[in-house]
Order: C-alpha cells, then sequence, then structure tokens
C-alpha cells in the first residue's frame, strides 16, 4: 500500500479528471437533481447515496481513511494479495470522491497488485473488471449488504458477501494473467525480437550486431552501458553506435545516459512483436 493514502488518492482523481473536458466534470445529485461541478482531487463536502447504499459522512472520511490506510497497510504479501479485493470494495462503501471513485478504485487496485507481485504492468484487473461488468456491479453491490447472520463474519457488513467478491476478483486477475501470457508466447517473444532485429540490419535500418544487445537484454533482464562492448565484441564507440540505434528505435530504454539498458515495447511494434495484443484492423 503506497504511503499517505488521502494525498495518493486526491492524485489519482486529479490527474484523471484533468483530462477531461469540462462538459463530463458536472455530475448530478440524484437526490437534489443539483448540478454540480467535480473539483478534481478533492474529497466530496456533501452526503451522497449510491444504488441503496447510503455513503459515510463527509466529516467522517478522514477517520475511515486512516483506518482503512492502518489495516492495508500493514500486511504481508500474501494477505495483501488476497485482500487488494477487499480494499478495492472498502475504497468504494467510503466513496470519498462526488464521482469517479470507480476509477480511483481501480487505478489504485491496479498499483497494488503492480506493486506486490512487479507485474512491470503487463496485465491489468480493470480490463478483466471491465470485461465483466455485470457480474463485478452485483458483487459489489453485495458487499453493501448487512450482516446476513450470526456466521456472516463479526463486522457490520456481510463478510460472505465480500468473500466472494474476492474469489471473482482473484480469478479475473488470474485469468488477466493467463490471457497476457497466451497473447505475448513469451517462449516465442525472443524470436520474433531478434527476427525483427535481423530484417532491420539487413535493410541498413539498425546497425550490424543490434540483435546482440538485444539479445542480452533480453537474457539478463537490463544489460548495463559498460557491458555494451563486450557483448557485440567491438569498441566501445561502436557499441555507442548501436546503443544510440536501438534507443532511437525505442526498443530499449534508459533512465539516464549511465543507467541500465532494458527493453521496450513500443506500439509501433505490438502487432509485429506480440500478434493479436491489439484486433486486426478491416481491409
Amino acid at each position: 500500500m503506497q504511503a499517505q493514502l488521502p494525498g495518493t488518492l486526491r492524485v489519482h482523481h486529479r490527474r484523471f479528471c484533468e483530462l477531461l473536458p469540462e462538459n463530463l466534470l458536472w455530475v448530478e445529485d440524484p437526490i437534489t437533481k443539483e448540478r454540480i461541478l467535480l473539483a478534481p482531487g478533492e474529497f466530496r463536502g456533501r452526503d451522497v447515496q449510491v444504488g441503496t447504499h447510503i455513503a459515510i459522512s463527509p466529516g467522517a472520511l478522514p477517520r475511515f481513511l486512516e483506518r482503512y490506510e492502518r489495516v492495508y497497510g500493514n500486511l504481508g504479501k500474501a494477505d495483501l494479495i488476497v485482500s487488494t479485493a477487499g480494499a478495492h470494495h472498502r475504497l468504494l462503501w467510503m466513496h470519498p470522491f462526488m464521482e469517479g471513485n470507480g476509477r480511483v478504485a481501480r487505478l489504485m487496485s491496479h498499483a497494488m497488485l503492480l506493486e506486490i507481485l512487479d507485474t512491470g504492468a503487463v496485465w491489468s484487473v480493470a480490463r478483466g473488471l471491465a470485461r465483466n461488468v455485470q457480474q463485478y456491479q452485483t458483487l459489489l453491490a453485495n458487499c453493501d449488504m448487512a450482516r446476513r447472520h450470526e456466521l456472516d463474519g463479526r463486522g457490520t457488513l456481510s463478510e460472505e458477501a465480500l468473500a466472494e467478491f474476492t474469489r471473482f476478483f482473484l480469478t479475473v486477475c488470474t485469468n488477466q494473467v493467463a490471457f497476457m501470457e497466451g497473447l505475448m508466447q513469451p517462449d516465442r517473444l525472443r524470436t520474433r525480437i531478434l527476427l525483427w532485429a535481423e530484417e532491420e540490419m539487413r535493410m541498413g535500418q539498425l546497425p550490424a550486431k543490434s540483435g546482440s544487445i538485444l539479445e542480452a537484454v533480453l537474457y539478463r533482464g537490463e544489460l548495463p552501458r559498460g557491458d555494451a562492448g563486450a557483448v557485440v565484441g567491438t569498441g566501445e564507440r561502436q557499441a555507442r553506435r548501436i546503443v544510440s540505434a536501438l534507443l532511437e528505435k525505442e526498443v530499449l530504454l534508459s533512465d539516464s545516459p549511465r543507467s541500465p539498458l532494458r527493453l521496450r515495447f513500443p506500439a509501433a511494434l505490438a502487432s509485429r512483436w506480440m500478434p493479436g495484443l491489439f484486433p486486426e484492423k478491416p481491409h
């Protein structure tokens, strides 16, 4: 869980809303029908009701967010993976913003799994939730229900409903991992990348031995710049020329001129390196 949760939530909400046109920032109070201009990154200052769920009062938000951060910010890795679904629902249950809570919750869940599992953002639970939107919304609403009977947990809300949502949430995660694994075909990804490099070298679009640098990055995960000369077996000057060409092609990236080289997946090469990632355009 990221530090300073209230600030993190505000940043996510502000950055998302700042990209919207102004006409999409107006929301209507479902009870009073009053039109309200959404303030990006600001917690709500009025009471709200979502369906049958009456969210906590604005004055109680700081206390609930503090409790939320205390609970989900001190879990071990395994517990935090399982609890991501609970954190997702509890954030929506608090409903900290007038509008945009679902998007912020999905961004937070994506960020949590990215940090816990080091996914590299190759897959996202948000995609799976969007593809199962009806079941997602139904199970979320069920989590707002009061405790059904004496065996249904010890809190105010239904533990059985939360467990059902957690099973659904984690199943969506594993389905997205399987989907991206099948799409990328990691066992064949190296071959496709090196074939592309070979063609580029034949056409004079990349210097000779560019494929050796790419292969080293694929094998190691990242390549210190100082090792480039040894990899290609040439002088440092030629190695720098090869690295510069690959950076210019945007197939490698580096945080600074001295940082290690890492593989990059440019959108322009998506259909070549990862066929099936995007639907084919109709002819």
